[in-house]
């Protein structure tokens, strides 16, 4: 029986930033792939990566808006997590083989014993199934060929952590963890530490990332919400690419400065000196306010880093129109 051809989706310039609940079982590359399809997206990019284990916030970015991924890599995250006492393994996941099995002989006091050591600033060594790259290879490859190579620790911030103080199972004891932390913190790293300080050992059963930056899972949307969407409804879902750049000075120009400014032209004004600015042309008659990108500010001189180009900025004000989001339903 001859195979149905494959639909070939009609690519389009979509601009702006998506916040994912990522599912479990899926890396974040799949669940982006599987949502720039849904959205037809031309092009697409996500501000760091969530283990195929975890779930959670995962903000993905489109067209413009991928030009901006990097300023969100900085981001503090929030996490919930279960730890597995008792079970040290490969992966210091529920995913990997258990290498060593020791008695769990802990209480409340232990636990937050030991806890009070995790916060504040800590070094951790980062894990050999990571993406980390040591001679232009990931560490997960060393790891999958079962070498084991040297890793400098490097030092995280971890500026809250608590614990759930929930009855524990004897058959599978496990300690729920809440985590706020800096980037680039490892959660298997840190739980498994911590399984080793309460003298057991121990691994992520379950890990969920409930903030990155100012984005919660409150404004999430799942894969399977997207998927019962009209292509004008998930249109709708996206924000705006400044939300990428909280806490940036702006600046807004006139018509004539926008124009030199978005050619890569220095501008001159009374601007006090800033090393992060976000920067708008004017809004007028035919157009809200739009963003150009990002400068920074020395010496009274707006200089600029990150440019849209006219395009994108032309496609960026269309695709907020409610003619074109109506545009964007297929013909039958």
């Amino acid at each position: 029986m001859a195979q149905a051809p494959r639909v070939r989706v009609a690519r389009r310039p979509v601009h702006g930033v998506l916040l994912l609940d990522k599912p479990i079982g899926l890396s974040s590359n799949q669940a982006l792939q599987k949502v720039k399809w849904l959205l037809r997206a031309e092009k697409a990019g996500h501000t760091g990566t969530l283990d195929p284990l975890a779930t959670g916030v995962l903000p993905l970015c489109f067209g413009a808006a991928t030009k901006f991924s990097q300023a969100h890599l900085d981001a503090d995250k929030a996490y919930e997590t279960i730890v597995r006492l008792g079970q040290k393994t490969t992966t210091a996941d529920a995913e990997g083989a258990v290498l060593l099995e020791r008695p769990v002989h802990v209480d409340a006091d232990l636990i937050e014993h030991v806890l009070a050591r995790f916060r504040g600033d800590i070094a951790q060594v980062p894990p050999m199934y990571s993406a980390l790259k040591k001679d232009g290879k990931a560490l997960y490859e060393y790891a999958r060929a079962g070498e084991e190579v040297e890793r400098a620790s490097r030092n995280v911030r971890i500026h809250q952590l608590k614990w759930a103080a929930e009855p524990m199972d004897i058959a599978e004891p496990a300690i729920k963890l809440i985590v706020d932390c800096s980037k680039g913190t490892y959660i298997r790293t840190l739980g498994e530490d911590i399984g080793e300080a309460l003298g057991c050992g121990g691994h992520l059963k379950m890990l969920r990332r409930t903030r990155t930056g100012a984005f919660g899972l409150e404004r999430c949307i799942t894969l399977e919400q997207l998927e019962s969407m009209s292509e004008e409804q998930r249109l709708q879902q996206l924000l705006p690419v400044d939300v990428l750049l909280p806490g940036y000075t702006e600046v807004t120009l006139d018509a004539s400065n926008a124009g030199r400014f978005l050619s890569g032209m220095r501008r001159r004004g009374q601007w006090p000196d800033a090393e992060q600015v976000a920067v708008f042309a004017k809004a007028s008659a035919e157009h809200p306010r739009a963003l150009l990108g990002s400068a920074h500010i020395k010496a009274g001189e707006l200089i600029p880093q990150r440019l849209l180009t006219p395009l994108e900025i032309e496609q960026t004000l269309a695709q907020a129109s409610p003619v074109f989001l109506k545009e964007q339903e297929p013909t039958p």
